[in-house]
């Protein structure tokens, strides 16, 4: 009776099976529906083998004295919103249980006594959310079976016991997640018995050296802890031929990276971003053939980008952004990693044009060049960014795999995709889908210079455009409103002229909009949404008129004599400072003579001397003139 939209209270369900099936019914699979209540008592179902209520709507406090049928061997109660604590009584007799699934209850505590020895052997626990806690589990040291374990989000504050670490170093593709916890300590090192299949320890308190005996993992999550010391994990002694993932980020490394990748032949994901490492991109990266996603943000990197990387053909997210990376930002980037959906070299040191080979990244939805010294013009080719020309929806998410092969494990993998992104005004995670959506073009804070393409307006499912903070010239292209998907358009402080294209208006869904600090003309179009925007949206662009800004416009011009705005940088022959020194000089100058005759007596009896002397002088030079004058006449 799965996904048909029930609404019945659980109870009254029970009640009315315990008349007719009290003693046949083996399974009953009420998962998906909008079924609500609380637990009554199972026991009485004593045939019931599997009991499926996930995802559904039950709530209220668990009753302490109630007890789970003794025949159960899967149950199955996650997704829901039950309350309340669960002891070793609601458990007893239950020895043939085996599956155990009660995550996202994050209102159930598990409280067992003690030295509670549980009567069955679990093969999968899923206890995700739930409170068990402070103290680490001490009943799960007797299950020795499971092959599936996840305790994260569970209040457990507390040193990982050894006892713990050892069951895992002898059993085979185990999959443990304990992240989201206080656990701490360093993991002990135990011999590499078996292949497991995942460990995920992130958001936690581990430190220290990485033990060598996690390499047997086929993904490693060991993210957001305080671990130290790569060396002896990252350069062993041999080939690891089964680590296929390994997020080592937001540690506290602070040496360079180790150049021993050439020994992880099957590494398909890495994420060593938000740490400390110095030093070059180590050249071994680019033996990583199988490479889809490297992520080395937020370090202390230097250099060029090695020329190895080219390599790695599968490449699908490169993002080394907030680094000190220097260099031209090299061609075979474009014409080698034909298959990047998500490239970020943002927060670096680069210079010289982009290349013109990056129009041959067809498959591109992301592109974050800004914060660089990158110049020239913005080439025309971009039309051929071809997954920009198309809009997408969360259905075409088809999610992001590699193919695993071992000696027992054999399939396609998927993992995550995750991007750090400046969205308005703040930076922002996005995951999977949603990154997908957000088809998005930064080249801010760079000298790029020349006009805005007009082959940008075939992006049309451009979500983010933001071009400020370069030297463009020219005017905003005419029919930039055909990018109907646009969010996100900010082309502040930069030398753009001419009026606001009234093709902008079509941009029914644009939620930020930026022209701010250029030489824009004319009258704001009217009757749409661009009147919402703060008028700083527009500022700084004198000759710009009519709402939101206070300027009024008359026949779409302002109402005053337009103020030319020049350029800072204009080389012109009398400016603004020129005027002020010759002011300046010639108060000076006044008072340096004048104020010292006025302080000095002789010296003003000598001036005044002189100026008599040099007026009776002229008169008398006058004098003769007009005399001769008269005499020829």
């Amino acid at each position: 009776m799965s996904n048909n939209s029930l609404s019945e209270e659980f109870p009254m369900i029970i009640h009315h099976l315990s008349g007719c099936a009290r003693y046949s019914l083996e399974q009953l699979s009420l998962s998906m529906n909008q079924i609500n209540g609380t637990l009554p008592d199972l026991s009485i179902f004593s045939s019931l083998r599997g009991l499926y209520l996930y995802g559904n709507k039950l709530n209220g406090e668990i009753p302490k004295d109630i007890k789970f049928p003794p025949q159960l061997e899967e149950l199955d109660m996650q997704s829901n919103s039950l309350k309340g604590v669960l002891t070793d009584y609601h458990f007893a007799n239950m020895s043939k249980l085996v599956y155990l699934e009660l995550f996202d209850n994050s209102l159930v505590t598990l409280a067992f006594s003690q030295n509670w020895v549980p009567p069955f052997q679990l093969s999968h626990i899923g206890l995700r959310s739930c409170q068990l806690g402070p103290v680490f589990p001490k009943w799960l040291k007797t299950q020795n079976q499971f092959q599936g374990i996840d305790i994260s989000n569970a209040g457990i504050a507390d040193m990982v016991p050894k006892w713990f670490w050892a069951n895992l170093a002898f059993r085979e593709l185990i999959s443990m997640n304990i992240s989201y916890n206080n656990l701490g300590g360093i993991i002990p090192n135990f011999p590499i018995k078996n292949i497991q299949y995942s460990l995920i320890l992130g958001s936690n308190q581990f430190d220290g050296l990485i033990s060598s005996f996690l390499r047997g993992f086929l993904f490693l999550d060991l993210s957001k802890n305080k671990f130290s010391d790569s060396l002896s994990f990252l350069c062993p002694n041999g080939t690891v031929e089964t680590l296929y993932q390994l997020d080592l980020s937001n540690n506290r490394f602070s040496e360079k990276i180790s150049d021993c990748w050439s020994h992880f032949k099957s590494l398909s994901y890495l994420d060593l971003s938000h740490n400390n490492f110095s030093g070059r991109i180590p050249t071994s990266i680019g033996s990583l053939l199988n490479l889809q996603a490297l992520l080395l943000r937020n370090n202390n990197l230097t250099n060029a980008i090695p020329f190895s990387l080219r390599n790695c053909t599968n490449l699908v997210m490169l993002d080394i952004a907030e680094n000190k990376l220097s260099g031209l930002i090299p061609a075979w980037i474009g014409s080698e990693l034909q298959e990047l959906q998500f490239l970020s070299l943002g927060r670096n040191n680069f210079h010289g044009s982009l290349p013109l080979k990056f129009c041959y990244l067809s498959n591109i939805l992301l592109l974050d060049l800004s914060l660089n010294n990158m110049s020239g013009q913005i080439p025309k080719c971009i039309k051929n960014f071809t997954s920009m020309t198309q809009k997408t929806s969360s259905r075409d998410y088809h999610g992001h795999s590699y193919f695993v092969k071992t000696s027992q494990f054999s399939g396609p993998q998927p993992y995550d995709l995750n991007a750090l992104l400046m969205w308005k005004g703040s930076e922002q995670m996005f995951k999977n889908s949603v990154l997908l959506l957000l088809e998005s073009i930064d080249l801010s804070s760079n000298h790029f210079s020349g006009e805005i393409p007009l082959e940008i307006e075939n992006l049309f499912g451009l979500v983010s455009l933001n071009l400020s903070r370069n030297h463009l010239t020219g005017k905003i292209p005419s029919n930039i409103g055909k990018l109907t998907s646009l969010d996100f358009l900010d082309l502040s402080r930069n030398h753009l002229v001419g009026s606001i294209p009234l093709s902008l208006t079509q941009i029914d869904r644009l939620g930020m909009l930026d022209l701010s600090h250029n030489n824009l003309s004319g009258e704001i179009p009217t009757g749409t949404q661009l009147q919402s925007f703060n008028a700083s949206c527009y500022e700084d662009n004198l000759d710009l008129c009519g709402p939101p800004l206070e300027k009024l416009c008359i026949d779409g011009k302002p109402a005053q004599e337009p103020i030319v705005k020049l350029p800072e940088d204009e080389n012109l022959l009398f400016t603004r400072e020129f005027y002020m020194s010759m002011a300046i000089g010639f108060v000076i100058s006044f008072w340096g003579v004048f104020g010292s005759i006025l302080i000095n007596r002789s010296w003003r009896h000598a001036y005044f001397k002189f100026i008599s002397n040099f007026s009776d002088a002229i008169y008398v030079m006058a004098a003769v003139k007009v005399f001769k004058w008269h005499h020829r006449g």
